[in-house]
């Protein structure tokens, strides 16, 4: 069955870094990528990218991450990474890994990936 499983959460002080992890089984997908969200607040878009059989992929950010985060992929384990650099307080959230099988091109809206993990808790400390 189709399964993404995140890791890599934590807490972590302001100014700080993690890795957060996405390890997908069952299948392969065409997109990747992550989003968040905050208690009260809706689900924002973090970070993507569309799968390729070239080296190099294609990738987007959110505007508030761009610069200290990056995602990077590994085609042979279909896991998808998220470098977190520079963490700030307002990145405390859930963070989510998503993807989808049919789409070609990137997207940051999250009701156009059908699949998602449970999410895993990142906590940064001012």
């Amino acid at each position: 069955q189709v399964q993404l499983v995140e890791s890599g959460g934590g807490l972590v002080q302001a100014g700080g870094s993690l890795r957060l992890s996405c390890a997908a089984s069952g299948r392969t997908f065409s997109v990747m990528g992550w989003f968040r969200q905050a208690p009260g607040k809706e689900r924002e878009f973090v970070a993507a990218f569309r799968w390729s059989a070239r080296i190099t992929y294609y990738a987007d950010y959110g505007d508030s991450v761009k610069g200290r985060f990056t995602i990077s992929r590994d085609s042979a384990k279909n896991a998808a990474y998220l470098q977190m650099d520079s963490l700030k307080p307002e990145d405390t959230a859930v963070y989510y890994c998503a993807a989808d099988r049919v789409r070609t091109m990137l997207t940051r809206e999250s009701s156009e990936y059908s699949y998602w993990g449970q999410g895993t808790q990142v906590t940064v400390s001012s």
